[in-house]
């Protein structure tokens, strides 16, 4: 009787751990230790492209993300879309360092241009991102507005009521500290400039609009991120007037976010598919979106293509000052 009771007791025991085991494992075979370069779009139309190189790609799915795991240009990646906004694009980048061995984080997408010398189709690979929306909402008066003391809000002029903040974030190696840009890595934007002279870049849809001008790719610069859809020409102008913004979207500065406390080397690469409201006609997102997308690949294909093939980036804790 004791034996078996000491069999069941043991049986039971080996259940147990059997299943902290497979819960504590990734699912459906994620997570190699192979180094991977994550390579992320926000929506489905910016991800096809990118679909469309990995080479011997192999499928995983973590919290409903699924995740590809391949080689783009010979490179190891595993690519997945970050979904649309500043929330989502946190939680699935941290999703991602959490499961997989990445040594560095690309993210591939369209945007709307904020710098009126850019246009449809063109990339920015801009080398800082802030959370431009991180602000106080001032309290009106008859005197004007009265933005809350604790608040940082004296860095960037207001836009009305709207006082931008920074926000209150650090690292292993950083202090927590209201800051406002993240800086992409330095040695990733010197690849990125090499890649802007060798990507061939479309000038055209596939239901033949055509753009009026070459593409080009612009290297440098800032982008800023927001969890709203920008179509509005004066707050575009109050936007590259301020932040001297290449560009507007509503994900960069949540990866760059998630990169600076993950101390992770970080790149953008956005494509215009639109103006934020700066155009005479209705917004051409639609119009110009599939276009920008794939530009918006090549040159991150380029980009992966010209990486060292066997050493890593050195990480970089970027200078921001609180």
């Amino acid at each position: 009787m004791i034996g078996r009771a000491r069999t069941l007791f043991a049986g039971v025991i080996a259940a147990l751990l059997f299943s902290v085991a497979a819960q504590a494992a990734p699912t459906g075979g994620c997570g190699s230790s192979v180094p991977r370069t994550a390579v992320i779009s926000a929506f489905a139309p910016e991800w096809q492209a990118l679909k469309a190189m990995v080479a011997k790609p192999k499928d995983c799915r973590i919290k409903g993300v699924t995740f590809i795991t391949g080689r783009i240009e010979g490179r190891p990646v595993v690519v997945f879309l970050s979904g649309v906004s500043m929330t989502n694009a946190a939680m699935t980048t941290q999703l991602a360092l959490d499961h997989f061995n990445i040594d560095q984080l690309v993210f591939s997408g369209i945007a709307g241009g904020a710098d009126p010398s850019l246009t449809m189709g063109d990339v920015a690979v801009p080398e800082q991102w802030g959370e431009y929306l991180e602000s106080n909402f001032a309290r009106e008066a008859p005197d004007g507005f009265h933005p809350m003391k604790f608040a940082k809000g004296d860095e960037f002029p207001n836009f009305g009521m709207i006082y931008p903040n920074g926000v209150l974030t650090g690292s292993d190696h950083q202090p927590f500290a209201y800051r406002f840009w993240f800086k992409a890595d330095p040695a990733l934007l010197d690849i990125a400039r090499k890649a802007a002279t060798e990507a061939k870049l479309r000038t055209c849809t596939a239901s033949g609009e055509c753009l009026s001008h070459a593409p080009r790719v612009v290297v440098g610069g800032a982008g800023v991120s927001g969890p709203v859809f920008m179509d509005n020409a004066k707050f575009r102008d109050y936007v590259f007037a301020t932040f001297h913004a290449q560009v507007i979207d509503m994900e960069s500065a949540a990866l760059a976010h998630v990169a600076f406390a993950n101390e992770k080397p970080f790149i953008v690469f956005r494509s215009l598919s639109d103006l934020a409201g700066g155009g005479e006609s209705p917004n051409q997102m639609r119009t110009f979106m599939d276009l920008a997308s794939q530009n918006s690949a090549e040159v991150v294909r380029v980009f992966l293509k010209s990486l060292p093939s066997m050493s890593r980036p050195t990480k970089t804790l970027p200078p921001t000052k609180p």
